[in-house]
């Protein structure tokens, strides 16, 4: 039963078979313990009420009586004080009844078979044509002394509910395994679909369509699915886009290492000229540098080495710190930059805030415009602080704000190519933040400026 299909459908018609077992024996519990003693009190005050009508009728014809009564449904069996017995209605299957029974019912007492019959099963209870499993009471008529044995005649009343209860019972059990089978199906076609979908995932083929239109626990999964489908597919772009930024940002400084050393080899160069080659050199090392720096800090951050080293500090402090050691490149691009930066001590690190601080400081003096401005600040509220950097840069779409901190990615990559970039600061930035408990906004338009803010915990 490997097929998920087959094992519900057999545990399902198990369930069914088990149920209508357990049923079985809880009615049959009940019939012996309820209804047969109701039974026998019932047919017992229907054999007294005729035997009490044929001794206060001395006129009627006795065994006419008897045939009327048989015609209406009862099984009857007359024994007279001499021995002689007549049958009235539908004949017994088993006709045991011990001459004892007789002799009791002749000497005026009454007879309880139905009470007394062996406790077995239902059908045999009920249902058993068998002449110890009847009532039997003294009858008097005409000065003469009957014993009148009497039971229901079950295939004369409910013949017809026997082939009722027959079709009932057959077309239920018919139409509940069908029903089971087509439900099941129902059930287990997202579950094939999905199954179909992960094999496509697992070969690289993320646009996997799902024909699931449920609002149940599956439904639910197939949306987490086709969720996870484009988040690996997304992974995956970034993964090709990643190989292909960080395969240029370390092919194109050593082309340029190795191009500019084999030109120092030359007995021709000038001084000025060698110092120039060397200083283009050592740009391109750092360049190398900032790049392996960054994928290192993002691989800790990762792993979360306990990265985060908490201890006070003055934010502001640090920021105006930055500021300063940004100011020559700040003069030179003619950039106006603001700040209200009161005094605030938090709990963090210092070092890893210092990180992101940087990114977007220079972010914001990177992709500014000439002439433009850049305003810094902290603002307290309540056990959080919001330090928020605009800028009147070039800006962002809204489709690149949903990517901007996705690792490698680079917003515009006409626009990074010309300046010093790796797509992974931003992505830093999160990370940080994220592991200060903090969160971070970002709003922009194009050709207008952005507004990153980060709010994060005094103390955490």
């Amino acid at each position: 039963m490997k097929s998920l299909y087959v094992k519900f459908v057999v545990i399902t018609i198990g369930i069914m078979l088990l149920s209508g077992i357990l049923a079985f024996i809880i009615s049959n519990s009940y019939y012996q313990q309820k209804l047969k003693p109701y039974n026998d009190q019932k047919n017992t005050k229907i054999g007294l009420s005729i035997a009490n009508f044929a001794d206060t009728h001395p006129n009627i014809n006795l065994h006419e009586y008897m045939k009327n009564l048989s015609s209406i449904g009862y099984q009857l069996y007359l024994v007279e004080d001499n021995g002689k017995s007549n049958y009235f209605g539908a004949p017994f299957r088993v006709k045991n009844l011990s001459p004892s029974a007789i002799h009791q019912v002749l000497n005026g007492h009454v007879y309880h078979g139905i009470l007394h019959f062996p406790q077995q099963t239902f059908v045999t209870g009920f249902f058993a044509n068998e002449l110890n499993n009847t009532i039997g009471v003294p009858l008097t008529h005409n000065g003469r002394h009957y014993a009148l044995f009497l039971r229901p005649d079950i295939k004369l009343l409910f013949n017809e509910m026997h082939i009722l209860f027959a079709w009932l019972i057959a077309l239920t059990i018919l139409l509940s395994i069908v029903l089971v089978l087509i439900s099941t199906k129902y059930l287990v076609k997202p579950i094939s679909q999905l199954t179909k979908a992960t094999k496509s995932l697992a070969a690289g083929k993320f646009d996997v369509e799902l024909d699931i239109i449920r609002h149940d626990e599956l439904g639910a999964l197939a949306k987490s699915f086709l969720h996870m489908s484009k988040k690996l597919e997304q992974l995956d772009d970034m993964r090709k886009e990643f190989i292909s930024n960080i395969s240029h940002d370390i092919q194109s400084p050593l082309s340029n290492i190795k191009g500019y050393t084999n030109l120092l080899e030359k007995e021709t160069l000038s001084h000025d000229e060698k110092t120039q080659y060397i200083a283009i050199i050592n740009g391109e090392i750092n360049r190398l540098s900032t790049l392996t720096k960054q994928l290192l800090l993002l691989a800790s951050l990762d792993r979360n080495e306990d990265m985060v080293k908490k201890k006070p500090f003055n934010v502001a402090e640090q920021i105006k710190e930055l500021i300063r050691n940004y100011q020559w490149t700040i003069n030179e691009k003619e950039i106006m930059l603001s700040y209200s930066l009161p005094d605030i001590i938090i709990m963090g690190d210092s070092s890893l805030l210092n990180t992101v601080w940087d990114n977007l400081l220079s972010n914001a003096i990177k992709y500014n415009k000439p002439n433009g401005s850049i305003d810094i600040s902290i603002e307290r509220k309540d056990s959080m602080i919001a330090v928020s950097f605009q800028d009147t840069g070039i800006g962002l779409s809204q489709e690149e704000i949903k990517r901007i901190f996705d690792r490698f990615y680079r917003a515009d990559i006409a626009r990074t190519r010309s300046v010093e970039g790796t797509g992974l600061g931003l992505s830093i930035v999160e990370t940080i933040i994220q592991l200060h408990n903090g969160r971070i906004e970002v709003e922009s338009e194009k050709q207008e400026g952005t507004t990153f803010r980060i709010n994060l915990p005094i103390s955490f």
